[in-house]
């Protein structure tokens, strides 16, 4: 993936605010959610790593693998504060389901290196 380095800063300012708002929003009480099927949590865990390991890569481009391993980090970390929470629970299946989500950009990311190398 690359990014100019013009974009850089912007994308990484974006994907700091992302991070503290979505874990802003996880310890909020769960809003009630029309589901279609009774995985619909786990593709949406899936999806938004994926979405925030995207934009985390956008930023910083060299760094795939610390950033798969922080985004690890803080899907684990939202799901134990969550169980401190009366109102939300920490689900190991969800953090099984963030790092598929991190794990969905690993290939594409592997593929745009050996492009530019």
């Amino acid at each position: 993936m690359i990014t100019s380095p013009a974009l850089r800063f912007p994308l990484r300012l974006i994907f700091v605010a992302a991070l503290v708002a979505v874990f802003w929003l996880a310890l909020l009480p769960a809003p009630d959610i029309v589901q279609i099927v009774s995985w619909q949590d786990k593709v949406e865990h899936a999806l938004l790593f994926a979405a925030l390991a995207l934009l985390g890569l956008s930023a910083w481009p060299r760094s795939a693998f610390a950033l798969g391993l922080g985004l690890l980090a803080y899907g684990a970390a939202m799901e134990v504060a969550q169980s401190f929470t009366g109102y939300r629970v920490g689900d190991p299946l969800d953090w099984i389901a963030d790092a598929i989500g991190v794990a969905i950009l690993l290939p594409v990311t592997l593929r745009g290196t050996r492009r530019t190398a």
